[in-house]
C-alpha cells in the first residue's frame, strides 16, 4: 500500500468572501447611488419651483410691513369672473409673531386686504371669524384695516361668524357691512378685562419678603407681591378708569359700525335695538340673541354669507372664492424636518388656551380667562 502524498502547507487555501459563503452575489452599491440621485432630483425640483415662483409672482409680493409673500389659491368655482376673497380671523387675536419671519395675525390680515384691494375682479371680502378675542391693540388694528378697506376701495366686507366670535372677535366684525351668525354662535361678550395675580400670600407662607425700590408712587402698579390691603386706592381707581375708557371705545366701535352698516344696507339689515347697551355688559350671546338685539344682520352659515356677499356686491351667477396663502417653498422643507432652535413640545388636546399676560388689556371672553 502506497503512502499518500505529503501535505504542502506552504500554499494556503483561497479565502472565501461572505457573498461566496452565502451563495448570494456581492452588492454593487448602486442602490444607494440611485436613492441619492432621487433625493437630489427632488431637492432640485423644489428649488426650481421656488425660484420660478418667485420670478413669476407679480401679485405675491405685497410690500406690506411684514414683508410676507402671498399667492391666490382657489377655493370654489374656479374660472368664474367675479371673485370673493376669504380672510380668516382664527384663534386668539394677537400681535405676537407667529413664525421666525416676525409675521403676526395683524400683518397677515392687512396684507390679505391689500391683495384684495389690488385685484379689480375681487368684488367683496368675507371675514371668517372664529375667535374668543384677544389683545386690545391687535383687535383695534384689524378693525381699522377693515374699515379703511371698505371706505377706500368701496368693496364690502361680510363677517361670517363660526362657533365663536366673542369680545375681540365681535370687535373686528363690528365694522363689517354685513354680519352673519349661526343661531348657536357664541358672540357678544362686549367688554374689557385686565388680569393680574397676587401671590403675596404664597410668599408669606414660604418666608419670602419683597423689597421694592421705585421712582414713583405708582411704579409698581399691578405688582403681585403687595398685600391686597396695601394696594393704593388711587391705583385701583386709575386701572379701572383705563379699563372703562377702553370699554367706551369698544361700545363706540359697535355703535358706529352698526350705524354705518345700516346706512349702506338701506334698511335690509338689522339695526341696533334701543336697549342694546344693556347687553354690552360682557355677557355672551347666542347668534339668535345677537340677531334679536341687532348685533348681527342675518342668521345662517358660511354659504349664507357667500350669497349675501354676492347680493351686496352685485354679483350675478357664480363667484370665484379665493384665499391668499403663503406658498410652500424650499426653506419650508427644513421647517417640516425640524429645527435645532425648538426647545418646547406642544401637545394638542383639542383646546387652544390663550396665553394671558399680566398687565395687558384684552377684549377676551371671560370664560376663557380662568
Amino acid at each position: 500500500m502506497e503512502n499518500p502524498p505529503p501535505f504542502n502547507s506552504g500554499t494556503p487555501p483561497p479565502l472565501l468572501s461572505p457573498s461566496q459563503m452565502s451563495g448570494r452575489p456581492a452588492r454593487s452599491g448602486r442602490g444607494w447611488m440611485v436613492l441619492a440621485l432621487v433625493l437630489m432630483a427632488v431637492l432640485a425640483v423644489m428649488f426650481a419651483t421656488k425660484f420660478f415662483s418667485a420670478l413669476g409672482m407679480t401679485q405675491a409680493r405685497t410690500g406690506g410691513q411684514s414683508g410676507s409673500r402671498l399667492q391666490e389659491v382657489s377655493v370654489d368655482n374656479f374660472g368664474a369672473e367675479d371673485k370673493i376673497a376669504i380672510v380668516d380671523v382664527d384663534g386668539i387675536i394677537t400681535s405676537q409673531a407667529w413664525d421666525r419671519s416676525g409675521r403676526n395675525m395683524v400683518d397677515l390680515i392687512e396684507d390679505q386686504l391689500k391683495m384684495a384691494a389690488k385685484d379689480d375682479s375681487v368684488r367683496a371680502v368675507i371675514l371668517k371669524v372664529d375667535s374668543p378675542g384677544g389683545e386690545v391693540m391687535a383687535s383695534d388694528d384689524i378693525s381699522r384695516a377693515i374699515l379703511d378697506f371698505q371706505d377706500k376701495h368701496k368693496k364690502p366686507v361680510i363677517a361670517a361668524m363660526g362657533g365663536l366670535a366673542a369680545s375681540g372677535g365681535y370687535y373686528v366684525s363690528a365694522p363689517c357691512q354685513w354680519i352673519v351668525a349661526n343661531e348657536l354662535t357664541l358672540t357678544g361678550s362686549i367688554g374689557v378685562i385686565m388680569h393680574s395675580l397676587n401671590y403675596r400670600g404664597l410668599m408669606d407662607k414660604v418666608g419670602l419678603q419683597p423689597q421694592v425700590f421705585k421712582s414713583g408712587r405708582f411704579k409698581d402698579m399691578l405688582s403681585g407681591s403687595k398685600r391686597p390691603e396695601d394696594v393704593d386706592p388711587l391705583e385701583r381707581e386709575m386701572i379701572q378708569s383705563m379699563v372703562m375708557e377702553t370699554y367706551g371705545k369698544f361700545k363706540k366701535v359697535v355703535e358706529e359700525g352698526r350705524k354705518r352698516a345700516a346706512d349702506k344696507n338701506q334698511g335690509k339689515g338689522r339695526g341696533l335695538a334701543p336697549d342694546w347697551a344693556e347687553y354690552a355688559d360682557g355677557r355672551v350671546l347666542t347668534g339668535k340673541q345677537a340677531y334679536e338685539h341687532g348685533f348681527v344682520d342675518q342668521l345662517g352659515n358660511f354659504e349664507t354669507a357667500v350669497e349675501s356677499a354676492k347680493r351686496i356686491a352685485g354679483i350675478s351667477g357664480r363667484a370665484h372664492l379665493v384665499r391668499y396663502m403663503e406658498p410652500f417653498g424650499f426653506s419650508d422643507l427644513f421647517s417640516i424636518w425640524g429645527s435645532s432652535e425648538a426647545k418646547t413640545i406642544k401637545v394638542d388636546v383639542g383646546l387652544d388656551f390663550p396665553k394671558i399676560e399680566a398687565g395687558r388689556v384684552y377684549f377676551l371672553s371671560p370664560t376663557l380667562v380662568h
